[in-house]
């Protein structure tokens, strides 16, 4: 029989996207309240150059972040964090009432990226996903393996970008010197 442990901690990323910088800034700033400082911000990405799938309800032009925050957390509690952000998506759909040419005018996707592997939440269901609890399911996007993160055949054509593999790097860097030994770590568990 397995020891059952508790799991380490990991780094709290959020995706957001949104077509204005304004509204950008306003979902960093609820960020903020609810999970702490960030401790990095990815450089501004364009999404629309990778999927129009939310062109209708969120415009034609959507700039991307990645939000790194400070605190660790533990990875069981991903479920009541995207239910968090699906809240906070409606107060500012709320706020930024657009005329309903944009319903929705931002998107915050939250995960966590561990030693080896970046893990999505999502509210829908597919093969890949493992149900959490709350209507929440999770995926792992991306696998860290040989020193570099591959992809996967469910992978976003976003997520395959090396920008974003660049940023999750420094991610990976910054978890692993929250871990104070990673050399010694990445021996243990091939990664």
């Amino acid at each position: 029989m397995g020891i059952i442990k508790q799991p380490r901690p990991v780094l709290l990323l959020i995706a957001a996207f949104s077509s204005s910088e304004e509204i950008l800034q306003a979902g960093k700033q609820h960020m903020i309240q609810d999970f702490g400082p960030i401790w990095q911000e990815s450089p501004t990405f364009r999404f629309d150059e990778f999927t129009l799938y939310y062109e209708k309800e969120m415009g034609k032009i959507l700039f991307k972040r990645f939000w790194a925050f400070e605190t660790l957390i533990n990875p069981g509690t991903l479920s009541t964090i995207k239910r968090r952000t699906n809240q906070r998506e409606i107060e500012i759909a709320e706020k930024f009432k657009t005329g309903g040419s944009v319903p929705r005018p931002l998107n915050l996707d939250p995960g966590y990226i561990d030693l080896g592997k970046l893990i999505l939440a999502s509210t829908k269901d597919h093969s890949h996903r493992i149900y959490l609890n709350d209507g929440i399911f999770a995926e792992t996007t991306l696998i860290y393996t040989k020193k570099h993160w591959q992809t996967l055949a469910w992978t976003y054509p976003d997520y395959q970008s090396n920008e974003y593999h660049q940023f999750f790097d420094k991610c990976r860097n910054y978890l692993c010197q929250k871990y104070q030994t990673p050399s010694e770590m990445e021996r243990n568990n091939g990664f």
